[in-house]
């Protein structure tokens, strides 16, 4: 069994998740390469300098530029890269419905427009795992129906029922490619995504059906997209307790320190999100005080590093007030160093966590930190 269970502090678990390309210390965040890389110029020896344990690559993105035949070629997304820790490719399933302008879902699958010119595509559960089976992940993802919310309750439900009928494809393709020598990774892991949008019902049946299925991994897909954190929560702890014990579970597309932190409460061991990237890129910095805004003119003589307590390479080297210039001037280096301290922050963030688990102290850590790291200064 990949994943072994350390302990719990009620609902919260510490746990290892053993793959053949490292061991995962859960709870831990996905640092999010959307196509191969890390916006913000990083590379995966960078990665490695800020304590990433896991990077999380975009089926779609890929398959469309430079291709998964030429990611296959070059060796798969590890020779590729020069990552070689554990790489979970999402199935492409969510970029389908939130990217494609025109698509047409019917069982076989999704035909939809290209993002980048418009060109036809048709992404069925086989095309995906085939795509992930060239870019040589650690971990696929099955393909799924990613349904807007709101939802009307009948749809949702013949949606669910669509997602296990590919999930079950999935799994039987995976499991030919690997037979056939066509995976570059033959140990390969395959995670099911579960569904329902806020439907509480919905999603308990649903996990209870994909549950049966005995994968590696279980992820709660179709949160995060815009309906309230408290109904995000409530969803988490309704499907939590029909989630196999053994089995590492993961929280797809969430989110902030305080949304993790109430996610890890709730019995989840992985997350990733652009927003700690992406919001670096525009100045909003993490600190273990709040969130700040270093374009803001308090710091244009501010010689304090980004966070007292941070160690990551732009707070040991530079000032808030030689970031906010490089920022403010649009060069490079100051959205590298921003992006590069928000993902030390959520890795150590996740160290913290894992610590306060292991010490029996997760309570007390949530009561702490939950809004106040979610809290703009």
């Amino acid at each position: 069994m990949p994943y072994q269970l350390i302990r719990n502090e009620k609902t919260a678990r510490r746990g290892a998740f053993k793959t053949v390309h490292g061991t995962v210390q859960t709870p831990a965040f996905m640092n999010v390469a959307t196509a191969a890389a890390i916006k913000g110029g990083l590379s995966a020896f960078d990665l490695k300098d800020i304590r990433t344990q896991v990077m999380l690559c975009n089926t779609y993105h890929l398959h469309l530029r430079p291709g998964d035949d030429v990611v296959a070629d070059m060796g798969g997304l590890h020779k590729f890269t020069r990552w070689d820790g554990p790489i979970l490719t999402d199935s492409g399933g969510f970029q389908v419905f939130s990217l494609a302008k025109l698509r047409l879902i019917s069982e076989e699958g999704v035909t939809f427009n290209s993002h980048l010119d418009g060109h036809r595509i048709f992404m069925s559960p086989e095309e995906s795992m085939r795509i992930q089976a060239n870019l040589g992940s650690t971990i696929a993802m099955a393909f799924d129906e990613c349904v807007e919310n709101p939802a009307e309750h009948d749809y949702a439900e013949a949606s669910c029922g669509r997602t296990t009928r590919w999930l079950l494809r999935c799994k039987a393709e995976l499991a030919r490619l690997k037979a056939e020598g066509k995976a570059v990774n033959p140990d390969q892991l395959l995670f099911g995504i579960n569904q329902g949008c806020t439907f509480a019902d919905l999603r308990v049946e649903h996990m209870k059906q994909i549950a049966a299925y005995d994968l590696d991994g279980y992820a709660i897909g179709g949160l995060a997209v815009g309906e309230p954190a408290e109904k995000m929560y409530e969803i988490i702890s309704a499907v939590e307790p029909f989630m196999p014990k053994d089995k590492i579970r993961y929280l797809m597309g969430v989110g902030t320190p305080g949304n993790i932190i109430e996610g890890v409460y709730r019995g989840v061991d992985l997350f990733d999100c652009v927003m700690p990237s992406r919001n670096a890129r525009h100045g909003h910095l993490f600190t273990w005080d709040g969130i700040i805004n270093i374009k803001n003119l308090k710091y244009e003589r501010d010689d304090r590093p980004i966070d007292a307590t941070c160690d990551c390479p732009a707070c040991r080297n530079f000032s808030r007030a030689y970031i906010r210039h490089l920022q403010k001037a649009d060069e490079m280096l100051g959205m590298r160093l921003a992006v590069m301290h928000n993902l030390y922050f959520y890795n150590t963030l996740m160290e913290r966590i894992r610590q306060a688990l292991d010490e029996g102290t997760f309570q007390a850590f949530h009561d702490t930190y939950v809004k106040r790291l979610d809290t703009r200064i």
